[in-house]
């Protein structure tokens, strides 16, 4: 059965360049490390990891919210694309918050997509943040 991963991070940079930075391709490999087909426009597909996620933009609004269908290639075939929401806030002197609310999560890889958005998302765009490349 399908989960729910919510979680909120906090990061040295505005919310504004935190969305920016996830929604401008160069920008999201940079922090990831890999490479990624992203746009910030409804309809556009998004793929990361060497096409281990996959999905299509559902919504934005720009330098607050991105929805998006979402699906890894580690997933059973017969498992639904999950929603990610992705909202950024101003968090204080200088600092934005994303809340992520990864919605329909299979349940053969909860686990793994629940330590996977620090390890893979959040930690290295810290580090990159704090090292102030780019």
């Amino acid at each position: 059965m399908p989960r729910n991963v919510e979680m909120a991070a906090s990061l040295p940079a505005s919310s504004d360049r935190l969305y920016d930075m996830y929604v401008d391709a160069a920008a999201h490999a940079a922090f990831t490390g890999q490479p990624v087909v992203i746009e910030p426009r409804a309809g556009a597909s998004f793929s990361a990891f060497d096409g281990v996620l996959t999905g299509t933009i559902l919504q934005v609004a720009p330098k607050r919210l991105i929805v998006q269908s979402w699906r890894s290639a580690n997933w059973p075939k017969e498992a639904i694309d999950s929603t990610l929401v992705l909202s950024f806030w101003p968090d204080g002197q200088g600092k934005g918050r994303i809340e992520l609310m990864h919605i329909n999560v299979a349940d053969d890889d909860f686990a793994g997509v629940s330590r996977g958005w620090e390890q893979y998302y959040f930690a290295p765009w810290r580090v990159y943040l704090e090292n102030d490349v780019g």
